[in-house]
């Protein structure tokens, strides 16, 4: 009894709310003011579609899928397969190019099958509830939702052409393991395009999204099959293929080669993304909003979510970064690196840069580096050295005094405000050139060096480079040997040295040329701002001084035969961090070597594990 007044009411109930429905679409007369009411009820201009995003190398090969949410690789109408939309209509909604988003009778016969059997079992939707479900609902089971989603079909109908329909449906459906839409499915189920599919692979993948899970070609590879057959047998019923070819289809062996998304180069493809957040922040103003809200705590946590919304946006759209990544020079610095990191039990990073094209071509982050994970290249702030004395000391002092690199400086015992340097191995040579005072790293010669230029000019030097964690506190002598408060980066100081290769401009290096949209449009795209540092005089000198370093001095152990390097090494107290950094007539490249917990590094200091790492890279330069 109780079923049956259950089926009573439920009929009744059906019945009264498709007249209803199929007397207000025949109202032309009021036709507007009902669109105009359902389209405010339905919002259907924003669609909140997740799309991948991908990395390209500098050859134009994609390195990288990102998604952020849903693994969805979206096809525009024109892109899909025909036999991949005939499947679908034969199986799932066959007058879809007849109605007007509701298909009466299904709905009826649905809800006649789910008031019998009091649980819905049935759902009756067309192609476009489908879309507004995956789209806009809930895939709640309940009638609420089901007539919110017969109302947002109509609404899509009015607003939207079949065939975009049809791209947002074979673009949403879900088919397992996190994969959503037709193209997707094909390219981790089979490894290739949906293009590239027979008819009887189309048809298994079209099995799936009916029920994903019972129909898991992983798990389920015997119901999938079924479900296949079922598709055939509904394509043949609709004229879309002959019996014939649904035989051939059925004979065919089905190989799964599931395929899981792979990052080839994670190091670099994570810097990638980080350096996409600061050229966000730069175009779309953050930055600039960010400096009038520096003291406020609140406001500067509201801007860093809203940027990190903004970035996610940005991503989900789809966009197509192209990037300068080398993948024949990443591969030989990742593989080099994590041979002597493992060998040595330390840690470590490599940056490479083209500073012709100002190009990041290559960036490592650590031994057994994971996407994601803590990332030296840019992350790791360490104390740089005398690395540091180029930038802060030689290049301000010769440039303010024009000096010579045959002028001299003293490098016997110096104390400044309680602060005595000494000099490596205890070396005091009296009066020395600035050639000979750099190429043997003397640290009291750096120091007289810095107060003859005044501490406040020669930090004045470095703004252009924009080192994100030096500020007024590191405004002391230590600074001439690379005492800072926090440290620099890899990436930082490696982009830096490229000053030398420009004739005292700098220009910031990046590893992002453009970022477009799906259309080819560009979205994004690097200025390449030059900054004056100091002179081209200056720099020349600058450096020869560097050349110097390598054939004579703290340097010598990365010469190379047939190319001429400049560069400086930096060894920071206890050898707690190991640095070389240096270039060739095209490339600079920085190599830091240490501990993550900066335990000193002493056993292995004589083995030079930055200078073998940086030499045995050259090489792969050429």
């Amino acid at each position: 009894m109780k079923v049956l007044a259950g089926f009573a009411c439920t009929l009744i109930f059906m019945s009264c709310f498709m007249i209803f429905f199929s007397y207000f679409l025949k109202e032309e007369q009021h036709a507007k003011s009902i669109e105009e009411f359902l389209t405010e009820r339905t919002n259907i201009q924003h669609m909140p579609i997740s799309k991948n995003s991908y990395i390209y190398d500098t050859h134009g090969d994609v390195i990288a899928v990102i998604n952020k949410d849903m693994n969805r690789h979206y096809l525009p109408f024109e892109d899909i397969p025909n036999l991949v939309t005939e499947a679908f209509i034969a199986t799932e909604d066959q007058d879809f190019f007849v109605h007007e988003g509701i298909d009466g009778s299904a709905v009826i016969r649905a809800f006649l099958v789910n008031a019998k059997a009091q649980t819905i079992e049935e759902g009756g939707s067309t192609i476009t509830q489908q879309v507004a479900r995956n789209v806009f609902l809930s895939h709640e089971q309940t009638y609420h939702r089901k007539l919110k989603e017969v109302l947002y079909a109509y609404v899509l109908e009015k607003e939207y052409s079949k065939e975009k329909i049809l791209e947002l449906y074979i673009n949403t459906m879900y088919f397992q393991h996190g994969l959503y839409g037709f193209e997707t499915a094909s390219q981790v189920y089979f490894g290739k395009s949906s293009h590239e599919l027979s008819l009887a692979e189309t048809a298994f993948l079209a099995a799936i999204p009916a029920n994903p899970s019972h129909y898991d070609p992983l798990t389920n590879k015997d119901q999938t099959h079924a479900r296949q057959e079922w598709v055939l047998e509904k394509m043949k019923h609709s004229g879309v293929i002959s019996e014939t070819e649904k035989q051939a289809a059925l004979n065919e062996d089905i190989t799964i080669k599931y395929t899981k998304q792979s990052d080839a180069y994670p190091a670099y493809t994570t810097y990638i993304e980080h350096e996409l957040k600061q050229l966000i922040a730069r175009e779309d103003g953050y930055i600039e909003r960010f400096n009038n809200v520096r003291n406020n705590k609140k406001k500067t946590e509201k801007l860093h979510n809203q940027l990190n919304e903004r970035v996610r946006e940005v991503l989900q759209s789809g966009v197509h970064i192209e990037t300068s990544l080398d993948p024949a020079i990443q591969k030989k610095a990742v593989t080099t690196a994590h041979t002597y990191l493992h060998q040595w039990q330390i840690e470590g990073a490599v940056v490479i840069i083209d500073h012709i094209q100002h190009d990041i071509i290559a960036v490592t982050a650590g031994k057994n580096y994971q996407k994601y994970d803590f990332h030296r290249g840019f992350q790791a702030y360490r104390q740089p050295g005398s690395t540091f004395k180029p930038l802060l000391v030689y290049g301000p002092f010769i440039d303010q005094k024009n000096a010579s690199i045959y002028s001299t400086v003293q490098t016997d015992r110096f104390c400044k405000n309680g602060y005595c340097p000494a000099n490596a191995g205890g070396h005091y040579v009296g009066r020395t050139t600035l050639e000979n005072a750099l190429a043997y790293s003397y640290n009291t010669a750096s120091v007289r060096l810095l107060e003859e230029t005044g501490i406040q000019t020669a930090f004045s030097y470095l703004k252009p480079f924009n080192f994100s964690q030096i500020g007024t506190d590191d405004y002391h002598y230590s600074a001439a040997l690379g005492g800072l408060t926090h440290g620099v980066t890899p990436m930082e100081l490696t982009k830096a040295y490229t000053v030398f290769s420009q004739g005292g401009q700098y220009i910031a290096p990046t590893g992002i040329q453009q970022v477009k949209d799906e259309s080819g449009h560009v979205l994004y795209e690097q200025p390449a701002l030059a900054e004056l540092v100091w002179n081209k005089e200056t720099n020349d000198k600058l450096r020869s001084m560097l050349y110097r370093v390598v054939e004579r001095g703290t340097g010598q152990g990365v010469r190379t035969e047939g190319k001429r390097i400049g560069g400086k090494t930096g060894t920071t107290n206890n050898v707690r961090d190991l640095w070389f950094v240096g270039f060739t007539d095209r490339y600079t490249m920085g190599v830091w070597v240490g501990h993550d917990d900066s335990s000193p590094m002493t056993r292995i200091q004589a083995s030079q594990p930055h200078i073998r790492l940086w030499k045995d890279i050259v090489p792969a330069l050429d």
